[in-house]
């Protein structure tokens, strides 16, 4: 965008007592620095004042900048502490007057700055843009000015602002939110971001010149946090308890994408009597942003876990009749399967997959811990309204009631829930039953491969998943994955073992350690939510996309200088593609991939999925590694 070395000859001569540079560079810094303030602060008076204070301190202290090549970055810091004063002297008045006379017009400031731009661009469109940036907080004006026109990473932000990098991305998740909804407000969807981070960059570019050269890229407005793209479009108070509850049901769908990820928006301008409901999360959808009823409605949601708490949770959801009173089960996800009942047309779908949140947050259970949950809180801006349960007991069961005033937990153990006949079905005998289920769901397991390479080598690998927990007693998961330097990792119930191609152990841990950051159905969370809790288990970032038209949703992790990107498959709740994206100190990059296939028939399958065979020895190291495994691997020290 700009080149830094044109300053370093001036700032040099400038510091050894030469006025001519000096004056060179500041005339040569004026025009950048003012477009750096006004896209901040939005006022041309103000702008003027900040820029010939800063440029003044530059002539005060010049002498003590040590690095010549550094320069911008450090008038940078000095502008963004006039601009910092200047909001600390008005909020201190309690208000901060940006009167309309101060602004310049669309049309004022086109002319200014571009003649072409404003014969190709609508008055009314950058009026709207103007005014969306206008009404977001100065702290996200700051960071979207460093992110978008700065092009500064996310470290160097956190350096500026003197915050941690994960409260830089933090911050400028909130800003890309708070633009999404002002722009919402004016007709305009969440696809037009990008543009209009744009237009405003055009808008207030210094020049026709640089306004031609204003270019933002999908990769530069990615947080690494959760993203909360689907927004809620009703205000229905249950809404508001389905969501306190972290209670998850949606259809949807997403993007399979290359290593870099273009930017796809749901379309929400269409209403639900203008779609075709067709699934069983679309009803669910349908059914909550009905018109709201005078009446409170009470929820509960019940989770309960055979093994301990840490294991696989079965869930049911009992809705209340605002019209009858009568309470029902809405939907169970328990051992078998994963059910939904239609009270309106008293049908029972049977579904693929389990339920995810409408806003795309991550589901919370009762029995997360504190780490946990000020992490998802954190990346979320999203607190746990659900009261933590400690428990290392078998057969516990969690019923948390919902009302729009309160939330509040019982808790029992009941060791033989599931073979009691009121947690499996209250629904009507006569209810029809509608069985979406592919093949292999039905069958309740099945096998997998893996194909793909990372950093140049090979990477192949099979595999068994149950999808449900009552079969995976009988049709364990097991992994076994080979890589072209010539490591194995093998995965059973029992250890889960790294070893080199001549048999040398390299590492042992418990068994089931290398299905983190893989979807795990028999644990009873979708595999949105398996993957983006593994990450928060070990403080990874994280965004979510979610689009309905191809069923698919992408999960990018991101860690230093690691990005890892799943593609997920919404309905049959399994993970279709991993990439991967490294650059070292150096500055090398290395990618790869992750193809997953699972058989829909199983009949001839031979002895390419011979269950693997593992001696019994106690596991050396009890804890894996969670989902850095995946990170260790793709960075070419996994079992070192």
């Amino acid at each position: 965008m700009y080149d830094n070395t044109e300053y370093i000859d001036l700032v040099r001569q400038a510091q050894l007592g030469d006025r001519d540079s000096l004056d060179k560079l500041a005339q040569l810094v004026r025009g950048r620095l003012r477009t750096y303030v006004y896209r901040i602060l939005l006022r041309d008076d103000v702008t003027e004042d900040i820029v010939q204070e800063s440029l003044l301190e530059m002539f005060k202290v010049l002498g003590k900048l040590k690095r010549a090549d550094r320069f911008w970055p450090w008038l940078r810091a000095i502008a963004l502490n006039r601009i910092r004063h200047y909001y600390s002297i008005k909020s201190r008045q309690k208000t901060i007057p940006m009167p309309s006379e101060d602004w310049d017009s669309p049309e004022d400031r086109s002319a200014k700055n571009a003649s072409g731009l404003n014969r190709l661009l609508g008055e009314e469109l950058r009026q709207i843009v103007l005014n969306a940036m206008k009404q977001l907080k100065p702290k996200y004006r700051i960071v979207l000015t460093m992110r978008c026109y700065e092009e500064m990473k996310y470290a160097e932000i956190a350096e500026l602002m003197k915050c941690s990098e994960l409260n830089a991305r933090v911050t400028f998740r909130r800003a890309r939110l708070s633009l999404l909804k002002q722009l919402s407000r004016n007709g305009l969807r969440k696809e037009f971001l990008l543009s209009a981070l744009i237009l405003f960059g055009q808008i207030t570019a210094p020049s026709e010149a640089a306004a031609a050269g204003i270019s933002i890229t999908a990769a530069a407005v990615r947080t690494g946090l959760t993203a909360g793209l689907i927004v809620a479009a009703s205000s229905k108070p249950a809404i508001i308890a389905f969501k306190a509850a972290a209670v998850m049901l949606t259809a949807g769908g997403l993007f399979v994408g290359g290593t870099m990820l273009p930017t796809i928006w749901v379309d929400k301008t269409v209403s639900w009597s203008d779609r075709k409901i067709t699934t069983v999360q679309e009803k669910f959808e349908k059914a909550q942003t009905a018109p709201s009823q005078e009446n409170e409605q009470t929820e509960e949601y019940w989770y309960y876990y055979p093994s301990n708490s840490q294991g696989p949770v079965m869930m049911r959801m009992v809705s209340q009749d605002l019209q009858t009173g009568y309470s029902y089960c809405q939907f169970l996800q328990d051992d078998q399967g994963n059910y939904h009942f239609d009270k309106q047309t008293n049908t029972i779908y049977i579904e693929n997959h389990r339920s995810w949140a409408s806003d795309l947050t991550v589901r919370r259970l009762p029995t997360d811990n504190a780490d946990l949950q000020n992490f998802l809180s954190t990346v979320e801006d999203k607190d746990n309204q659900m009261e933590y349960i400690s428990s290392t007991q078998s057969g516990l069961l969690v019923v948390a009631k919902h009302t729009l005033q309160n939330v509040y937990s019982e808790v029992t153990h009941h060791h033989n829930l599931l073979n009691e006949e009121y947690f499996r079905y209250d629904w009507p005998t006569w209810a029809r039953v509608v069985d979406n289920r592919d093949k292999m769901h039905k069958r309740r397991w099945t096998y997998f491969t893996i194909e793909g390479k990372i950093n140049r080598e090979k990477i192949a690998g099979t595999g068994r998943i149950p999808f449900v927990y009552s079969a995976s007693q009988k049709h364990y998961p097991w992994l076994m994955l080979k890589t072209g330097s010539g490591i194995r990792i093998l995965d059973s119930p029992t250890v889960a073992i790294i070893s080199r191609a001549d048999g040398e152990t390299l590492a042992r841990y418990q068994g089931g350690a290398f299905f983190k950051g893989l979807p795990r159905p028999w644990m009873g969370l979708h595999a949105i939510d398996t993957i983006r809790r593994d990450a928060a288990e070990k403080k990874i970032l994280f965004d979510t996309e979610y689009f309905a038209e191809t069923n698919k949703a992408n999960i990018l992790l991101t860690s230093e200088e690691k990005q890892i990107l799943y593609t997920i498959d919404m309905e049959k709740d399994l993970v279709e593609r991993i990439e991967f994206s490294v650059s070292d100190p150096q500055g090398r990059d290395a990618k790869g991939e992750f193809i997953f296939t699972y058989l829909e028939d199983i009949d001839d399958v031979g002895q390419d999925f011979a269950e693997p065979r593992t001696k019994t020895a106690k596991p050396s190291q009890q804890n894996g590694m969670g989902i850095m495994w995946l990170i260790k691997l793709v960075a070419g020290n996994l079992g070192k």
